[in-house]
């Protein structure tokens, strides 16, 4: 899905919205975030009339990349 427009949300575990915009993926269908390190997060990502929702964590040992939500 490149350069398709996608509404971001991001929320840590305590609650504190960190993303809330609309955002464009990019030539390579990826959209990049910098997450603080250590902590949880709820990622809903919209496009189009559909949704995903999906828990990430920043700990040592979690994958910098993740490809895994996908409409």
């Amino acid at each position: 899905m490149v350069e398709e427009e996608f509404n971001v949300y991001i929320e840590d575990s305590e609650g504190n919205i960190i993303v809330d915009k609309t955002m464009t993926s990019l030539e390579n269908g990826f959209i990049d975030f910098w997450l603080p390190r250590d902590r949880t997060y709820l990622v809903r990502i919209e496009h189009e009339g559909r949704m995903v929702e999906s828990e990430i964590s920043t700990f040592e040992e979690d994958a910098t990349c993740i490809t895994t939500m996908q409409f």
